[in-house]
């Protein structure tokens, strides 16, 4: 996997979607371009797979609008976080290795999409 595709500044340029993409999991979560081309560059499918899973989840789902936090460690493990965009967490959970590129990722969820905070 390389990460030259995958920064901070070709993430900001996401701004709109053209493609609404079904999740394959809980069929009732689209995600956008910007969503896809994240799990695409940073293999990184796993982190759309927990935010589709866990709007089962009724403190999750309770939230209209999600922050969705990955966050790597130099040792490689990882926490995923989603908060409510206020500052409290509603669920987190620890990722014992990854490979993800960057060193933090945020994704957003409204209306039972995944998007990019720049595709708001």
């Amino acid at each position: 996997m390389t990460d030259t595709r995958l920064t901070p500044h070709i993430l900001r340029q996401f701004t709109g979607t053209d493609t609404w993409h079904r999740h394959g999991i809980n069929r009732n979560v689209l995600f956008t371009d910007g969503a896809k081309f994240v799990a695409d560059e940073g293999g990184a499918y796993w982190l759309l797979d927990i935010i589709a899973i866990c709007q089962m989840e009724p403190c999750v789902k309770a939230e209209e609008f999600q922050v969705w936090t990955l966050s790597v460690h130099p040792d490689r493990t990882a926490r995923v976080t989603c908060g409510d965009g206020n500052g409290n967490v509603v669920y987190t959970q620890q990722i014992p290795f990854t490979d993800f590129p960057l060193d933090e990722v945020s994704l957003w969820f409204a209306n039972s999409v995944i998007y990019l905070p720049s595709e708001h």
